[in-house]
């Protein structure tokens, strides 16, 4: 492909190596590239509370594709630009089929305020047997009544003794097209997105407003909840380590994040 004008990353797995750490050569060469006056965006699961350590690293990020493509958060700004929600109608209904599907299976949901902490004790909340699949969680503890009755950009689903494929496969004929189903974590952690929204759908909004066309963009991935957004770019690249899906729809597989992949590829170009 010609020089990007648009470059998406994923956070977890792609841009960050398996101490959260951004290498020097990989911030290096997004510093490059912004110089150049190529636009650069984050496209990511996490919340956009998760956004400011990755930005720190970099120096020169500011948008941020959040939680699986929900959310649009201005870092710089601390600002949340726009959410697409989970009614709690919805919720309801996808808590009911989890049930049926998973019995035992543990709830949470992730909500946003006007920016990255606000209101932060009730953006991450949980059932109080819920298990977490990553440590130190930040959440409040309330009953299954209380997590649905409120909008959600993102519903958890946990069942740790399933893999996430699995729960995918179980839920999936129960709850349609009612919302988007999948993963970043392949140990029993189900992500829920509002019906139709997905890390591509969030990304084709950045590029529309930068005015950029899909084959401007390349965009980086390495896990199940990516494959919409690498078939959408102009060019997708799979990481070395990444989830096999993303092998058969990438245009190209580059090393891993911890061999720094991402750089070796935008290096052709800054």
């Amino acid at each position: 492909m010609q020089a990007p004008r648009l470059v998406a990353t994923d956070v977890d797995g792609t841009l960050l190596d398996n101490d959260e750490r951004v290498s020097v050569r990989a911030a290096a060469v997004v510093g490059r590239l912004t110089a150049a006056g190529v636009g650069f965006v984050l496209v990511t699961g996490r919340p956009p509370r998760w956004i400011p350590p990755v930005v720190q690293q970099l120096g020169v990020a500011r948008l941020a594709v959040c939680a699986n493509g929900a959310v649009l958060y201005d870092a710089v700004e601390d600002r949340v630009l726009w959410a697409r929600q989970i009614a709690p109608e919805t919720l309801i209904d996808l808590a009911a089929a989890a049930a049926e599907a998973l019995p035992g299976c543990g709830l949470a949901v992730e909500r946003v305020g006007t920016g990255a902490f606000d209101d932060a004790a009730a953006q991450f909340v949980a059932e109080p047997d819920y298990r977490h699949a990553w440590p130190n969680p930040d959440n409040a503890s309330v009953s299954r009544s209380e997590l649905l009755a409120r909008p959600a950009v993102k519903l958890l689903i946990r069942a740790p003794e399933m893999t996430s494929g699995e729960m995918v496969a179980a839920l999936r004929p129960l709850v349609g097209d009612a919302v988007d189903l999948t993963f970043s974590n392949p140990r029993g952690l189900v992500e829920a997105s509002p019906p139709g929204i997905t890390k591509a759908t969030g990304l084709a909004e950045v590029a529309q407003g930068t005015g950029v066309d899909t084959d401007g963009v390349i965009a980086f991935g390495d896990m199940p909840n990516d494959l919409e957004m690498l078939r959408w770019a102009g060019h997708g690249v799979a990481m070395g380590n990444a989830h096999p899906t993303l092998f058969d729809v990438a245009d190209e597989v580059t090393a891993s994040n911890v061999d720094d992949g991402l750089a070796l590829v935008l290096e052709r170009w800054f």
